[in-house]
């Protein structure tokens, strides 16, 4: 378990485990022969991707970020992606139940971001964080609600649409402030409502830039994934974050790296961007 603190605040990784992705979709147009220096994919071209929560300890709230795939996937994605369900296990061994959950961020609404937002319990659907108010942009969730041919298997309306109709989910419209040091901005690019959580304190700051930047293998600006509905866009998102993010030295939560969940992106003498540690 990673933890470190940022100023007054006390930041936690939390993983939901690791599931299986594509390669040739986890790096879109970028060749095998380059990535594959990166990561080792197995005999079916698989490689493990994390599912990294971020949990915000600021003293007066317990601010979840992201809630990674859950245990509600029917069999047939099970197969393909594993349901490894660790997060609310791991949540008990930062010390922190259901109950004590007071905000829920989704970045996006993709089934691997938002997936223990609820559980079932018999033939209903309910909050896992029952305590909680959650968030995620309101584009975002009308987006899901299309279903459309490109990227309807990434949404599952029982993570979400509970919530939305209990009251228990705000859907935003842009940037906004949650809670004293928690914000949230758009970054278009894998989504057009993809949202980043900004985490102030003490003078310093970190953001869960989600699938924005995916893992420590994806900082160079094409290095974009397949999944992606608006790679250009996804490009320039990247310059704008970088431009504030290396100069001021936000710290970066990577959400689907198994091994590197955070670090500080850096610009090397030619330019060669790296992530330095916490």
């Amino acid at each position: 378990m990673h933890r470190t603190t940022l100023g007054d605040f006390e930041l936690t990784v939390v993983s939901d485990g690791t599931y299986f992705l594509d390669g040739g979709a986890f790096f879109g147009v970028v060749p095998k022969t380059m990535w594959s220096k990166k990561v080792t994919a197995d005999e079916q071209n698989r490689l493990d991707a994390g599912l990294n929560s971020l949990l915000v300890r600021t003293g007066k709230k317990n601010i979840l970020i992201e809630t990674g795939i859950g245990n509600k996937l029917p069999d047939k994605l099970v197969q393909i992606y594993k349901q490894p369900a660790k997060l609310l296990d791991n949540l008990h061994a930062a010390g922190v139940a259901p109950e004590d959950i007071d905000i829920v961020i989704n970045t996006h609404l993709h089934f691997d971001h938002c997936g223990w937002n609820t559980v079932r319990r018999g033939d209903r659907v309910e909050a896992t964080f029952p305590k909680a108010k959650y968030y995620v942009q309101r584009g975002e969730w009308e987006h899901g609600r299309l279903q459309l041919e490109r990227d309807a298997v990434s949404y599952m309306s029982p993570n979400y649409d509970p919530l939305v109709e209990s009251g228990q989910m705000e859907l935003l419209n842009g940037d906004r402030e949650i809670v004293p040091g928690i914000s949230v901005k758009v970054f278009r690019g894998h989504t057009a409502n993809m949202q980043a959580v900004m985490v102030e304190s003490g003078g310093k700051k970190a953001c869960y830039i989600s699938d924005l930047i995916p893992t420590s293998n994806h900082l160079e600006l094409t290095w974009a994934m397949a999944f992606d509905l608006y790679p250009l866009d996804t490009i320039e998102s990247r310059k704008k974050y970088y431009a504030q993010a290396i100069p001021e030295r936000w710290l970066t939560v990577f959400t689907h790296d198994d091994k590197v969940p955070w670090g500080y992106v850096e610009r090397g003498e030619r330019g060669k961007l790296g992530v330095g540690p916490v």
